[in-house]
């Protein structure tokens, strides 16, 4: 498993990296796409969508089970990976990189701060 230092995890296992413009990005972690397994689907609510932090924003779809996605923090979706549509696969492949989910204006950035560090999110996993 692999937890990069740049970003911020939440116990629902998505990660969010500041891009340091009032953006950030979400995914979900090494340890929730082995969990689920080979992932088929992702369903994401479409740009514009705002959301509030810790409410759903999409779905994850596996072979045995589906996930829903949840904010870690209050923002509104400005870009969706558009290559899950085509490739879910990629969430298996690379979690932190082609993988990712939606790019999201930032409401708040002090909720930052309440997410977990690489290391506080290894020892929940671990």
């Amino acid at each position: 498993m692999s937890y990069p230092a740049d970003l911020k995890y939440t116990k629902e296992h998505e990660w969010i990296r500041d891009n340091g413009d009032g953006t950030a990005t979400i995914g979900i972690t090494d340890f929730a796409q082995s969990e689920l397994g080979d992932i088929v689907f992702v369903e994401i609510e479409p740009e514009g969508f705002e959301f509030e932090q810790d409410e759903v924003f999409g779905t994850v779809e596996a072979v045995k089970t589906v996930s829903e996605l949840f904010a870690p923090v209050t923002g509104e979706i400005v870009e969706i990976n558009e290559q899950l549509e085509m490739e879910p696969e990629l969430v298996n492949d690379d979690p932190y990189g082609d993988g990712w989910m939606v790019k999201i204006s930032v409401e708040d950035d002090s909720q930052l701060d309440d997410l977990m560090s690489p290391d506080e999110y290894k020892e929940i996993v671990a």
